[in-house]
């Protein structure tokens, strides 16, 4: 009998890690950079989506003497 494994699963990493201990300081700054210009980029597509769902909802609210 095959028992189904009920914890729960982690999903799978977006980015795999690189390795930080064979980087110079150099390569530890440019690599923090990065990081921090993907960050900047999602904040900005979370920004535009609320927007997007902020007028939505603001839309198809009704009004209180409908």
């Amino acid at each position: 009998m095959i028992e189904d494994d009920e914890s729960p699963k982690k999903p799978p990493a977006r980015l795999t890690p690189p390795l930080l201990d064979p980087m110079g300081l150099a390569e530890l700054s440019a690599y923090r950079d990065e990081l921090r210009a993907e960050i900047a980029r999602v904040e900005a597509e979370m920004t535009r989506k609320q927007g997007h769902r902020s007028a939505a909802d603001a839309f198809f609210r009704r009004s209180p003497d409908a």
